[in-house]
């Protein structure tokens, strides 16, 4: 039953999601930045499932360094890589999991947002998107560190959008690199996160 109401709960996020107005809410459109078509993926992943995630230590807008490992035993992690802010599809997908923290929270997961933006551009787009209640976090120096470990760094320098699913032991159970013109949907992260449980 839990499994039909939070499915049923992502697919009513999925369908209102493009309403609010393309670009995330509260994003202005003009200030969004289109690259055009991308090719859909260009990196050669590194990991797979199964395998213990790499631990790693970013700095976040709030001021506060996070690393991955703090997470061990507590809770289970979603980690959304996503190419880079002020671009369209990224003002879409994260202001998804803002409205969909419930769906992280049932399922004992917290969500890291990573980018290689610097903090000052994260802090700037994240406000205007309604401030996650998620760490955003900055892979911009050593410039996409964290994204090349995880194999998802672009030949442009900005990473994929990718999904990662960290149990609370530490190993990946889930790896979606998407096309990086394209949304993940939300449900499918839904079912992945229940399978945790």
């Amino acid at each position: 039953m839990k499994v039909k109401i939070l499915l049923a709960f992502a697919l009513l996020v999925a369908s209102i999601a493009p309403g609010l107005a393309q670009t995330g809410p509260g994003v202005p459109k003009q200030d969004i930045y289109q690259p055009g078509n991308l090719k859909p993926v260009d990196s050669v992943l590194t990991l797979k499932t199964g395998d213990k995630a790499p631990d790693f230590t970013l700095p976040g807008i709030s001021g506060e360094k996070v690393t991955l490992s703090q997470y061990l035993g507590k809770n289970n992690v979603v980690i959304s890589f996503v190419p880079a802010a002020w671009t369209p599809i990224c003002s879409e997908q994260w202001p998804d999991y803002i409205i969909s923290k419930s769906l992280f929270d049932q399922n004992d997961a917290t969500l890291l947002g990573i980018t290689v933006d610097n903090i000052p551009t994260l802090f700037a787009w994240t406000n205007q998107m309604g401030k996650p209640w998620f760490p955003v976090l900055s892979d911009f120096y050593p410039h996409g560190k964290v994204a090349a470990l995880y194999g998802v760094l672009r030949s442009s320098g900005t990473s994929e959008r990718a999904l990662f699913i960290i149990d609370k032991n530490g190993f990946i159970r889930y790896i979606d690199v998407h096309d990086i013109n394209k949304m993940p949907p939300i449900e499918s992260l839904a079912a992945e996160l229940q399978k945790l449980r």
